[in-house]
């Protein structure tokens, strides 16, 4: 079994009470880029937008943001 990295944006908006245009105003990040993120459709992972939700959610624990899950090969 191998790992996947997935971003918990879906999470974090609905805990926060914000949409994803709200975020993307927020982090100066496409809306499109969070999409994808958020349904998992992302195969690369660039730090500097995970850094920016960080950001703007005033996270300290990268594991707040991103968690790491099994997936069948």
């Amino acid at each position: 079994m191998t790992k996947r990295m997935i971003v918990k944006i879906r999470e974090l908006t609905q805990n926060e009470g914000i949409s994803l245009r709200e975020l993307s105003r927020l982090t100066d990040i496409r809306h499109a880029a969070l999409s994808e993120l958020a349904n998992q459709k992302r195969q690369n992972i660039n730090f500097q937008p995970i850094e920016r939700i960080a950001d703007a959610f005033d996270i300290r624990d990268i594991r707040e943001i991103i968690d790491l899950i099994d997936v069948k090969e």
